[in-house]
């Protein structure tokens, strides 16, 4: 029984899988098969345990796990997608009521800034400064 080592665990995440075995395959062949088939299916079980079934939602029950891991990253680029929108949305339609801190108002505009740069929307120091002038009443700006 061949055991893998630590550094051949994420051989199927790095490596295409071999070509199916012919009867002109080699021992050669056969081994990196079956090392890559159990770096696979150890892959794919840790994967399966360690992330939540929230996270992983219906992805298809895929028997490889380079794949798995194409279909999760899918999966939360539209998820990206949409918390950017809604950020963007509340960034745009926020405006000061006159209560409360006008110091802590410009900062949560701030960090919502901050959330939308971290998810690759990076907006101008000019862009935010006019958003929060904007939105504050006429007495302010």
């Amino acid at each position: 029984m061949i055991v893998l080592g630590c550094m051949d665990l994420d051989i199927a995440l790095r490596v295409a899988r071999p070509p199916s075995l012919t009867a002109s395959s080699t021992l050669d062949d056969k081994r990196e098969l079956e090392k890559w088939e159990r770096s696979n299916r150890v892959s794919l079980m840790i994967m399966k345990r360690a992330i939540p079934e929230a996270f992983r939602g219906n992805l298809s029950e895929d028997n490889d796990a380079k794949a798995f891991l194409d279909a999760l990253e899918k999966r939360f680029e539209k998820n990206e997608k949409a918390e950017t929108s809604t950020l963007l949305a509340k960034l745009v339609s926020l405006k000061y009521n006159g209560k409360g801190n006008i110091r802590e108002y410009i900062m949560e505009m701030s960090h919502l800034a901050s959330r939308l740069k971290d998810l690759k929307l990076e907006l101008s120091e000019e862009l935010l400064v006019h958003l929060v002038l904007i939105s504050l009443p006429s007495q302010f700006g």
